[in-house]
């Protein structure tokens, strides 16, 4: 059994970065979706999900469940470089940088929920939402200053780093959120990237929504 399984396209932002590297390798896998914050949902993930969460990978009898985790291995079964890039350095790089996304930018993530299909107002700026705007603009400058010959990502060629950066990408179109120069110019490559764009075009045919509120998230079935 192969099988990628992930919450809804539209809002999982922690599926959506392995799924887009299981993608742009062409790994072999039956995509299943599980619509997240419905009554039934956790007990569908319970049973399917060590930890009951999404994104999980079934790889023939193993079970990966984790987003770095997954990517890894993705990595060590595609041709090399086509996750990592292949220079040592840059490489290093980009594993730094993924992993930041990974455990950091907080207030992002709380302020400006992922939806790429949404448009919603700019909230208010605070100094820790500033302070996550900067970073991600000072960074993406600076790898494409240092690292981008050879493409239009961060490294150049696409590789991992960019699938983790794509849901955050997505919440400055989403939020109107300001950036400029060279970050400006790698964020519209990524909406532009066909990887994202088959992406979009699934996500905005979703069934589903979710909503987030002063008591929490509330989900159900858009009108046909």
């Amino acid at each position: 059994m192969r099988q990628f399984i992930s919450g809804n396209l539209n809002y999982s932002s922690w599926s959506i970065r392995p799924l887009l590297v299981a993608r742009k390798v062409a790994l072999p896998v039956e995509e299943i979706i599980v619509p997240l914050d419905f009554p039934e949902s956790t007990a569908k993930l319970k049973e399917i999900s060590p930890t009951a969460k999404v994104p999980l990978l079934r790889w023939d009898g193993i079970e990966i469940w984790e987003s770095l985790a997954i990517t890894e291995f993705v990595a060590e079964w595609a041709p090399p470089g086509a996750v990592w890039p292949l220079d040592p350095e840059r490489r290093a790089i980009a594993r730094a940088v993924s992993s930041e996304m990974h455990a950091g930018f907080q207030t992002i993530r709380q302020m400006c929920s992922m939806d790429i299909r949404g448009r919603e107002p700019t909230p208010d700026m605070t100094p820790a939402l500033a302070a996550d705007i900067a970073r991600l603009q000072a960074m993406w400058s600076g790898l494409r200053a240092k690292y981008g010959s050879g493409g239009p990502f961060l490294f150049g060629a696409w590789s991992a780093a960019d699938a983790f950066y794509t849901p955050v990408v997505t919440r400055f179109r989403t939020y109107g959120l300001p950036l400029s120069g060279a970050a400006a110019d790698y964020a519209a490559a990524v909406l532009d990237d066909p990887l994202f764009l088959t992406l979009e075009e699934q996500a905005k045919i979703e069934p589903w929504w979710i909503k987030y509120g002063p008591e929490g998230r509330s989900s159900g079935y858009l009108k046909p």
